[in-house]
């Protein structure tokens, strides 16, 4: 197996296809896989579901992955502050599901390890479980 290559775009060479799902490090602008986020843009693959400490900014990192059409579901723990991902996500035409950083990581983990499902103490015994009727206690990568 080759591990050294030319640039970006001829590592990902037939690995892409639309509607994948892109596991993606960093926090904020810092550790992003810049040069990666680049060949998919570059590569246009469509309806991605992205699982990712953040969402870049409007024009850098995974904000070229957001665009319309591009990416259809987030997976994070955090909001976006930029105006482009929420006007996507008000109008529908993104999905946002919100994790804790630990859970996210830990689905992340589990899916890798071909855990199916874990338990995770989020919400149980907080301000939300009081008021909501009682939930599942396990999650499902």
């Amino acid at each position: 197996m080759q591990k050294l290559y030319a640039h970006a775009g001829a590592a990902l060479d037939g690995l892409l296809f639309d509607g994948m799902l892109i596991a993606a490090g960093g926090f904020g602008l810092c550790g992003i896989p810049e040069l990666l986020i680049a060949a998919f843009r570059d590569a246009g693959t469509r309806d991605l579901t992205i699982a990712s400490n953040n969402a870049g900014v409007d024009c850098f990192g995974l904000g070229h992955i957001w665009r319309p059409g591009r990416s259809g579901r987030w997976s994070r723990p955090m909001s976006a502050k930029t105006r482009s991902f929420m006007r996507q996500y008000l109008s529908g035409e993104l999905e946002l599901e919100f994790n804790p950083q630990g859970t996210l990581a830990e689905r992340m983990r589990a899916g890798g390890a071909g855990i199916a499902g874990f338990y995770t103490r989020c919400q149980q015994l907080s301000y939300l479980s009081q008021e909501l009727e009682p939930m599942p206690q396990f999650c499902s990568c």
